[in-house]
């Protein structure tokens, strides 16, 4: 037959790694929308910028700008909304 002692240390054992492994999962998510939104807003006013002007280097440049910023103050707005 088994003895109990040696179960008790098994069972600290499964413990100690339980919590250590609910330690390291994040319960926050690592990137903010408005990281997100902002690279997808660039790359969106970078297509358009570029078809609207067949190609031309300054209004693309412009629209992709333009993009960006409007993707990183829509992202805040859904970061706001989700710490809420």
């Amino acid at each position: 037959m088994t003895k109990p002692h040696h179960r008790k240390k098994h069972k600290e054992k499964v413990r100690q790694y339980k919590q250590n492994y609910e330690n390291t999962i994040s319960p926050k998510a690592k990137t903010k929308a408005s990281t997100i939104f902002s690279i997808v807003g660039a790359v969106i006013g970078l297509a358009i910028g570029y078809f609207a002007t067949q190609g031309a280097v300054l209004w693309s440049v412009i629209g992709l700008a333009a993009g960006g910023v409007a993707g990183f103050f829509a992202g805040g707005k859904m970061d706001e909304g989700g710490s809420k």
